[in-house]
């Protein structure tokens, strides 16, 4: 059997793909086949829909995990303080270069399309249209001069004058303008809190559920990141948080940042708009190094493979991207509007898996513990070292398999962290940390194994391996253990060959 076939599925890719969950990929059978195709987090988009369909759908992951009798981790985005237009007429209007328009405060989300009341006052004949935000300070908040970026960027305004209760504006790039779509104000620093109410309210129902991860969303410092914790661990949840990179601030202050998350999100989406998009690919790389160093986990995210929204099959320069990625660095990519609204959900996994399995061979940085890496101070060096030693020496024999457990996920976060070759099958008490380490790349978690005795895991590894076909005579199990075995220490290599 070839040493690039993990558990879980035939030759499992190491990197993670995370996949968002909506229209296309709501029912069980749906969810399963995702799965089966790759699936290793799904991701619950709390900017869309509403609480009841948020818990069907969760419902309905861990009926398809249970039915498959395998970890499968949840991802909860809260929406942040994401700025939207307020509902067109029609749903639309077309906005020329030149126009003039002006940002009122109402307090509805109601965009008028009629000539506005204060041109006729002035005296003026231009035909200003009005529109409003779901962010009612904006107006109180804009300035001579800012851009005004909606549409993912594809729509500009620039701010030409400002006053009592509104914003007048020029439009720079023309485009079509959607009801609720998302608006951007590159440069100017908001009062608005990185966790509001209704993302308190998700975040409380995330720790109720015992979700895995829950996405803070436009995250400019790390005592944001600190305060969601804080949050969930009040409610005794062991949630882990996503900090979700989207802002310039959060550039300003990103080793902060990742040192206080549990996970990163490169947010390329409204990233790309909040800064200048020619930097996003090289900003992608600094936060992917900043990860590798604190040894987080990071995901990348947004378009990457957006055309097969309608599309059978990617573009040339979208594969290229998925590959980068996961040259890169990164643990995980993820697939939004491709699985959550697209027409070809399934396709979509199977293509990003089939890219990481042919990208991976070429991502090996298998190295020793750096005295550079900030976590040093922090680690158990006996584990670092076991379990440095014993990806080396699995590389060397040429195991089929490696076997980690791991009572709090951070044993098994170390081997991810090497980028050895060798599958590693992630083994733990804690059915949260085996979720978590479906988020860790190359770790695939494994369920019901018995954790008090060496002897009685490696039986119970060996004889599943068998079972599904991933191990056949002769070859090599290692095993990474400790005397308590899922205990913090890990102080022990077992190297067992099958019969």
């Amino acid at each position: 059997m070839s040493a690039s076939q993990p558990p879980g599925r035939p030759r499992s890719s190491q990197t993670k793909i995370v996949a968002t969950l909506g229209p296309a990929s709501s029912e069980e059978g749906q969810l399963a086949d995702l799965l089966s195709a790759g699936v290793d987090v799904f991701r619950i988009n709390t900017a869309h829909g509403d609480r009841s369909e948020h818990q069907g759908r969760l419902d309905a992951v861990r009926r398809v995990a249970a039915e498959a009798g395998r970890p499968v981790a949840v991802l909860v985005d809260l929406a942040g303080p994401k700025i939207r237009l307020g509902e067109l007429p029609d749903g639309q209007l077309m906005c020329d270069a030149g126009d003039r328009l002006r940002f009122v405060r109402l307090p509805t989300s109601r965009s008028e399309t009629k000539p506005s009341e204060r041109a006729r006052a002035d005296g003026g004949d231009e035909d200003l249209r009005e529109l409003t935000t779901t962010y009612e300070p904006l107006v109180d908040e804009l300035a001579v001069g800012d851009r005004v970026m909606l549409a993912d960027g594809t729509v500009s305004f620039v701010v030409e004058e400002v006053g009592d209760g509104y914003a007048e504006c020029r439009v720079v790039q023309p485009g079509l303008l959607r009801s609720r779509q998302g608006v951007n104000l590159p440069g100017v620093k908001l009062s608005a809190a990185a966790l509001g109410p209704k993302d308190r309210e998700n975040a409380l129902w995330a720790a109720e559920q015992d979700i895995d991860f829950v996405g803070l969303s436009f995250v400019r410092t790390a005592e944001e990141v600190r305060q969601l914790k804080s949050l969930l661990l009040s409610h005794n949840a062991q949630t882990q948080v996503v900090a979700k990179i989207e802002k310039p601030e959060a550039l300003d202050h990103l080793q902060e940042i990742v040192e206080a998350a549990d996970a990163v999100m490169v947010a390329r989406g409204d990233l790309g708009v909040e800064i200048d998009i020619a930097r996003v690919a090289v900003v992608q790389k600094e936060i992917i190094a900043a990860c590798r160093r604190w040894r987080k986990p990071v995901i990348i995210a947004t378009q990457m493979l957006d055309s097969m929204q309608h599309s059978r099959l990617p573009t040339r320069a979208e594969v290229t991207d998925v590959a980068n990625a996961i040259l890169d660095g990164a643990d995980a990519c993820m697939l939004s509007g491709e699985t959550a609204i697209g027409n070809y959900p399934l396709q979509a996994v199977e293509m990003m898996h089939r890219i990481a399995l042919a990208t991976e061979p070429l991502c090996r940085s298998y190295a020793p513990p750096s005295s550079e890496d900030p976590t040093v101070e922090n680690a158990n060096q006996i584990t670092e070292a076991t379990v440095y030693a014993a990806g080396a020496l699995a590389e060397q024999l040429e195991a089929a398999m490696m076997v980690v457990a791991s009572a709090s996920g951070a044993t098994a976060l170390s081997v991810a962290k090497n980028r050895n070759s060798v599958p590693t099958v992630g083994i733990s008490d804690s059915q949260s940390t085996l979720r978590r380490m479906c988020l860790y790349w190359g770790v695939h978690p494994l369920a019901g194994a018995p954790t008090g005795d060496h002897h009685a895991l490696l039986r119970y590894v060996t004889e599943w391996g068998r079972n599904v076909g991933l191990l056949d005579p002769r070859d090599r199990v290692v095993l990474v253990a400790g005397t308590g075995l899922a205990v913090t220490a890990h102080n022990m290599i077992v190297v067992h060959e099958l019969e």
